[in-house]
Protein backbone atom coordinates (compact mmCIF):
# COMPACT_ATOMS: atom_id res chain seq x y z
CA UNK A 1 0.00 0.00 0.00
CA UNK A 2 1.46 3.09 -0.90
CA UNK A 3 0.55 6.91 -1.15
CA UNK A 4 2.84 9.36 -2.63
CA UNK A 5 2.25 13.15 -2.99
CA UNK A 6 2.83 14.89 -6.09
CA UNK A 7 3.11 19.15 -5.68
CA UNK A 8 1.98 20.59 -8.21
CA UNK A 9 4.88 22.55 -9.33
CA UNK A 10 6.77 19.10 -9.86
CA UNK A 11 4.34 18.82 -12.93
CA UNK A 12 6.38 18.29 -16.38
CA UNK A 13 5.80 22.20 -17.49
CA UNK A 14 5.27 22.71 -21.58
CA UNK A 15 4.40 25.92 -22.83
CA UNK A 16 4.02 27.93 -26.62
CA UNK A 17 3.26 31.01 -27.78
CA UNK A 18 -0.96 29.89 -26.93
CA UNK A 19 -0.67 26.93 -24.33
CA UNK A 20 0.07 26.69 -20.87
CA UNK A 21 0.44 22.92 -20.46
CA UNK A 22 1.09 21.47 -16.48
CA UNK A 23 0.80 17.83 -17.02
CA UNK A 24 0.87 14.93 -14.37
CA UNK A 25 2.66 12.31 -16.59
CA UNK A 26 5.05 13.80 -19.42
CA UNK A 27 3.24 13.99 -22.21
CA UNK A 28 4.76 16.73 -24.46
CA UNK A 29 7.92 15.03 -26.59
CA UNK A 30 9.23 11.99 -26.78
CA UNK A 31 8.08 9.88 -24.06
CA UNK A 32 7.07 6.37 -23.53
CA UNK A 33 3.22 7.16 -22.30
CA UNK A 34 2.28 3.84 -20.99
CA UNK A 35 5.94 3.57 -18.85
CA UNK A 36 5.40 6.55 -17.14
CA UNK A 37 1.37 5.95 -16.70
CA UNK A 38 0.01 5.16 -13.14
CA UNK A 39 -2.45 1.95 -13.25
CA UNK A 40 -4.26 2.97 -16.49
CA UNK A 41 -3.67 7.03 -16.56
CA UNK A 42 -1.15 7.56 -18.98
CA UNK A 43 -2.09 11.63 -19.35
CA UNK A 44 -3.49 13.91 -17.21
CA UNK A 45 -3.22 17.26 -18.42
CA UNK A 46 -4.42 20.58 -17.25
CA UNK A 47 -4.06 23.33 -20.00
CA UNK A 48 -4.78 26.47 -20.42
CA UNK A 49 -5.69 27.40 -23.91
CA UNK A 50 -5.15 31.60 -25.06
CA UNK A 51 -8.22 32.80 -26.30
CA UNK A 52 -9.19 32.13 -30.30
CA UNK A 53 -6.22 29.66 -29.93
CA UNK A 54 -6.14 25.66 -30.05
CA UNK A 55 -5.53 22.33 -31.64
CA UNK A 56 -5.94 22.01 -34.85
CA UNK A 57 -7.10 18.99 -36.48
CA UNK A 58 -5.33 15.64 -35.55
CA UNK A 59 -5.42 12.22 -35.05
CA UNK A 60 -5.67 9.21 -31.95
CA UNK A 61 -6.34 6.37 -31.92
CA UNK A 62 -7.17 3.00 -29.60
CA UNK A 63 -7.54 5.83 -26.69
CA UNK A 64 -10.40 7.11 -24.11
CA UNK A 65 -10.04 10.70 -24.12
CA UNK A 66 -11.88 12.64 -21.50
CA UNK A 67 -11.98 16.50 -21.17
CA UNK A 68 -13.16 18.47 -18.24
CA UNK A 69 -13.84 22.08 -17.87
CA UNK A 70 -12.22 23.83 -14.82
CA UNK A 71 -13.12 27.73 -17.12
CA UNK A 72 -14.40 29.02 -19.89
CA UNK A 73 -15.47 27.11 -23.46
CA UNK A 74 -14.00 25.06 -25.77
CA UNK A 75 -14.92 24.24 -29.24
CA UNK A 76 -14.86 20.36 -30.47
CA UNK A 77 -15.54 19.25 -34.03
CA UNK A 78 -14.24 15.78 -35.31
CA UNK A 79 -13.86 13.81 -38.29
CA UNK A 80 -17.36 11.48 -37.26
CA UNK A 81 -19.78 14.68 -37.34
CA UNK A 82 -19.73 15.42 -33.69
CA UNK A 83 -19.67 19.46 -32.34
CA UNK A 84 -19.84 20.45 -29.43
CA UNK A 85 -19.24 23.46 -26.71
CA UNK A 86 -17.98 21.77 -23.18
CA UNK A 87 -18.43 24.08 -20.58
CA UNK A 88 -18.22 23.39 -16.63
CA UNK A 89 -19.87 20.54 -15.33
CA UNK A 90 -20.17 18.30 -18.76
CA UNK A 91 -18.13 15.53 -18.85
CA UNK A 92 -16.95 15.14 -22.49
CA UNK A 93 -15.38 11.48 -23.80
CA UNK A 94 -14.22 10.89 -27.36
CA UNK A 95 -13.27 6.86 -28.11
CA UNK A 96 -10.71 7.01 -30.63
CA UNK A 97 -10.96 3.35 -31.76
CA UNK A 98 -10.25 2.62 -35.25
CA UNK A 99 -9.07 6.11 -35.91
CA UNK A 100 -10.86 9.66 -35.61
CA UNK A 101 -9.45 13.27 -35.87
CA UNK A 102 -10.94 16.59 -34.55
CA UNK A 103 -10.25 20.06 -33.14
CA UNK A 104 -10.11 21.57 -30.16
CA UNK A 105 -10.27 25.44 -29.26
CA UNK A 106 -10.83 27.89 -27.25
CA UNK A 107 -14.79 29.33 -27.80
CA UNK A 108 -13.28 32.78 -26.74
CA UNK A 109 -12.91 35.15 -29.47
CA UNK A 110 -9.95 37.69 -28.82
CA UNK A 111 -11.54 40.29 -28.12
CA UNK A 112 -13.24 38.60 -25.11
CA UNK A 113 -9.75 37.53 -23.50
CA UNK A 114 -11.52 34.62 -21.51
CA UNK A 115 -8.61 31.91 -21.20
CA UNK A 116 -9.78 28.28 -21.26
CA UNK A 117 -8.51 25.72 -18.31
CA UNK A 118 -9.33 22.41 -19.01
CA UNK A 119 -8.24 18.97 -17.64
CA UNK A 120 -7.88 16.36 -20.55
CA UNK A 121 -7.18 12.55 -19.46
CA UNK A 122 -6.29 9.61 -21.90
CA UNK A 123 -6.85 5.35 -20.68
CA UNK A 124 -6.15 2.85 -23.07
CA UNK A 125 -9.71 1.07 -23.85
CA UNK A 126 -9.78 -2.74 -22.83
CA UNK A 127 -10.32 -3.55 -26.51
CA UNK A 128 -8.13 -2.24 -29.85
CA UNK A 129 -10.04 -1.89 -32.82
CA UNK A 130 -13.71 -0.31 -32.06
CA UNK A 131 -15.68 2.41 -33.54
CA UNK A 132 -14.74 5.50 -32.62
CA UNK A 133 -17.42 7.43 -30.87
CA UNK A 134 -18.07 10.44 -29.08
CA UNK A 135 -20.91 11.39 -25.91
CA UNK A 136 -21.45 14.36 -23.46
CA UNK A 137 -22.96 14.62 -20.35
CA UNK A 138 -23.99 17.58 -18.41
CA UNK A 139 -23.44 16.73 -14.45
CA UNK A 140 -24.08 20.14 -13.07
CA UNK A 141 -26.93 19.07 -11.06
CA UNK A 142 -24.92 15.72 -9.63
CA UNK A 143 -22.47 17.88 -8.05
CA UNK A 144 -24.27 20.44 -6.64
CA UNK A 145 -24.58 17.74 -3.96
CA UNK A 146 -21.48 18.26 -2.87
CA UNK A 147 -21.11 14.39 -3.02
CA UNK A 148 -18.38 12.17 -4.90
CA UNK A 149 -20.19 11.76 -8.47
CA UNK A 150 -19.09 9.10 -11.03
CA UNK A 151 -19.03 11.06 -13.56
CA UNK A 152 -17.44 8.72 -16.32
CA UNK A 153 -16.82 4.81 -16.12
CA UNK A 154 -16.80 1.41 -17.93
CA UNK A 155 -17.63 -0.76 -14.76
CA UNK A 156 -21.20 -2.15 -14.68
CA UNK A 157 -21.41 -1.10 -11.34
CA UNK A 158 -20.95 2.49 -12.08
CA UNK A 159 -22.89 5.63 -13.52
CA UNK A 160 -21.85 8.37 -15.96
CA UNK A 161 -20.71 8.56 -19.35
CA UNK A 162 -19.72 5.16 -20.66
CA UNK A 163 -15.67 4.60 -21.56
CA UNK A 164 -14.46 1.31 -23.05
CA UNK A 165 -12.35 0.24 -20.37
CA UNK A 166 -14.56 -1.83 -17.40
CA UNK A 167 -11.57 -1.10 -15.22
CA UNK A 168 -11.70 2.48 -14.90
CA UNK A 169 -14.03 4.93 -13.48
CA UNK A 170 -13.69 9.36 -12.97
CA UNK A 171 -15.28 10.60 -9.62
CA UNK A 172 -15.52 14.47 -9.25
CA UNK A 173 -16.68 16.62 -6.36
CA UNK A 174 -17.39 19.67 -5.95
CA UNK A 175 -17.16 20.87 -1.96
CA UNK A 176 -17.76 23.50 0.39
CA UNK A 177 -15.19 24.43 3.06
CA UNK A 178 -15.17 21.70 5.04
CA UNK A 179 -17.22 18.91 3.24
CA UNK A 180 -15.19 15.66 2.94
CA UNK A 181 -15.34 12.87 0.71
CA UNK A 182 -13.80 9.13 0.85
CA UNK A 183 -11.25 7.86 -1.66
CA UNK A 184 -12.66 4.57 -3.37
CA UNK A 185 -10.84 1.35 -2.34
CA UNK A 186 -8.80 0.08 -6.09
CA UNK A 187 -5.28 -0.89 -6.95
CA UNK A 188 -4.63 2.13 -8.30
CA UNK A 189 -5.68 5.51 -7.68
CA UNK A 190 -5.43 8.86 -8.61
CA UNK A 191 -6.82 12.07 -6.75
CA UNK A 192 -5.89 15.48 -8.15
CA UNK A 193 -7.15 19.08 -6.86
CA UNK A 194 -8.49 20.67 -9.78
CA UNK A 195 -9.44 23.94 -7.70
CA UNK A 196 -9.04 24.83 -3.88
CA UNK A 197 -7.52 23.41 -1.45
CA UNK A 198 -7.64 20.38 0.80
CA UNK A 199 -6.48 18.16 3.62
CA UNK A 200 -5.84 14.49 2.77
CA UNK A 201 -6.00 11.94 5.46
CA UNK A 202 -2.30 10.55 6.35
CA UNK A 203 -0.72 12.60 4.07
CA UNK A 204 -1.70 16.50 5.07
CA UNK A 205 -2.31 20.00 2.77
CA UNK A 206 -3.16 19.78 -0.75
CA UNK A 207 -2.68 23.04 -3.10
CA UNK A 208 -4.50 23.05 -6.30
CA UNK A 209 -2.74 21.45 -8.61
CA UNK A 210 -1.10 18.79 -6.20
CA UNK A 211 -2.04 14.91 -7.06
CA UNK A 212 -1.87 12.18 -4.64
CA UNK A 213 -0.93 8.56 -6.21
CA UNK A 214 -2.23 5.98 -4.60
CA UNK A 215 -1.50 2.14 -5.12
CA UNK A 216 -3.48 -0.84 -3.23
CA UNK A 217 -5.60 1.20 -0.76
CA UNK A 218 -8.23 3.58 -0.64
CA UNK A 219 -11.08 4.79 2.39
CA UNK A 220 -9.31 8.14 2.65
CA UNK A 221 -10.74 11.15 4.24
CA UNK A 222 -10.44 14.55 2.06
CA UNK A 223 -11.59 17.39 3.52
CA UNK A 224 -11.88 21.08 1.39
CA UNK A 225 -9.99 23.76 3.56
CA UNK A 226 -11.71 26.10 0.86
CA UNK A 227 -14.21 25.84 -1.66
CA UNK A 228 -12.62 22.76 -4.11
CA UNK A 229 -13.03 20.81 -7.31
CA UNK A 230 -11.47 17.15 -6.44
CA UNK A 231 -11.28 14.44 -9.44
CA UNK A 232 -10.31 10.66 -8.36
CA UNK A 233 -9.72 8.08 -10.90
CA UNK A 234 -10.29 4.89 -9.72
CA UNK A 235 -8.83 1.88 -11.54
CA UNK A 236 -8.85 -1.94 -11.17
CA UNK A 237 -6.03 -2.52 -13.95
CA UNK A 238 -2.71 -1.57 -15.61
CA UNK A 239 -0.63 -1.52 -18.38
CA UNK A 240 1.75 -4.29 -16.51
Amino acid sequence: MTLTHIPGEQRHHWWNEWLDSKQSFPATGNYDLAANAHGLLMVHNEDTVFPGEGFDSHEHRNMEILTWVLEGTLAHTDSEGNSGLIRPGLIQRMSAGTGIRHTERNASSLTSRDKLRVVQMWIPPDADGRVPSYDELDVRGELASGELVCVASGMPSRSGIHIGNRFAALHVARLRPGQSITVPDAPFGHVFVADGSAMFEDIGDLAQGDAVRLTSTGGHRVTASTASEIMIWEMHATFA
